[in-house]
Order: structure tokens, then C-alpha cells, then sequence
């Protein structure tokens, strides 16, 4: 016996009722996604500041907060919610942003890991954005006070609080400390 699952769109997610849960897409399926912790919202707030303060200084483009849907692929519909996102200049519409998801790839994806996190979930996220078209994916891990930083899929490496995390190759000029992520 075949069971038909019948797969929601990023404009049927975008119209669901309110019900104080938040919920991203994958491949059509909805997935509810857990309230973040303390440490997480911190960590996802300070990531969103030192990112925006740099790019609003230089005007480079937006930096966007969690609660920004991005519609990575459709038919079937993937809507992702990265804790922190910077999409260039260049790369925005004209006038006011248009309402609803957000129909590009960002250029920079921030994703502060949960305890809830599975590490193949995490892969699953980091690559989703890659293969899209994001150019550099951070992954912060407040229980180890570190980031992984992706390139690409081959090109990943792993900061300690005490290095440097920067921007390329979104921009040039950006770097800050990995510990001031915790402070």
C-alpha cells in the first residue's frame, strides 16, 4: 500500500495561521523548529551585530535576523531560517523589500547549533545553502566556543575562540575574534 503525503509550498507555509511555533520547509515537508536556549539567542544576536555594524558602515548590503524565511529551492519548496544572513547590495531588489520569503541565496548563512541539533542535520543544513549558491556558511557552537567556517564542501575549517573569524570571500576587511561571538 502507497501513502501520499501531500507536500506544502513556501506560500502555503507563509500563510499558515500563527501558533507561536516557527517552522522551515525541507523539500516540501514541514519541520517544526525547537525555541532556541539562552546561549543560542546570545550567541545568534551577537553574530547579527558585529556582522551588521561592519556591513552597514560600508553599506555592502542587509544583514538579516532568524525569523527571515529564504526560499532555497522550489518543486518541491525548501524554506530555511538561518540565525543570521547577509545577502549583498548588488544582489538585492530595487525600492523596498518585497513581502514574504526571501526568493535568493544569501551570501553569508550564520547557524548557531542547538543541543537539539543532530550533526546530520547540521550537514544537511550547511550543505543545502552551499549547493544553493551561499558562498560562505559559519557554524557556531557555543558549547565548544567555536565556528566552522565552510567555503565549500571540501573547504571547511574549524576557529577556536582565540582565532579569527573573516569574511571571505564575501567581502574583504571583515574579521573579528571568535571569542567575542561568547562575550
Amino acid at each position: 500500500m502507497t501513502v501520499s503525503t501531500k507536500l506544502m509550498t513556501a506560500d502555503e507555509l507563509l500563510k499558515l495561521p500563527s501558533d507561536g511555533k516557527r517552522y522551515e520547509l525541507t523539500e516540501g515537508v514541514l519541520n517544526e523548529i525547537s525555541p532556541a536556549g539562552k546561549p543560542h539567542g546570545l550567541v545568534a544576536m551577537k553574530a547579527g551585530i558585529i556582522l551588521y555594524q561592519f556591513v552597514h558602515q560600508l553599506g555592502l548590503g542587509k544583514v538579516f535576523a532568524a525569523e527571515t524565511g529564504f526560499v532555497l529551492s522550489t518543486d518541491p519548496d525548501t524554506v530555511r531560517a538561518p540565525d543570521a544572513a547577509f545577502v549583498a547590495a548588488d544582489r538585492l531588489p530595487t525600492g523596498d523589500l518585497p513581502a514574504g520569503y526571501m526568493r535568493l541565496i544569501p551570501d553569508l548563512v550564520v547557524e548557531v547549533v542547538s543541543p537539539t541539533d543532530t550533526a546530520s542535520d547540521l550537514q544537511s543544513k550547511v550543505f543545502t545553502w552551499l549547493d544553493g549558491g551561499c558562498r560562505l556558511v559559519w557554524v557556531v557552537y557555543p558549547a565548544t566556543r567555536s565556528v566552522t567556517v565552510y567555503r565549500s564542501r571540501e573547504d571547511v575549517r574549524v576557529l577556536r575562540e582565540e582565532e579569527t573569524v573573516d569574511g571571505s570571500p564575501v567581502f574583504d576587511g571583515f574579521s573579528a575574534e571568535v571569542r567575542d561571538l561568547f562575550r
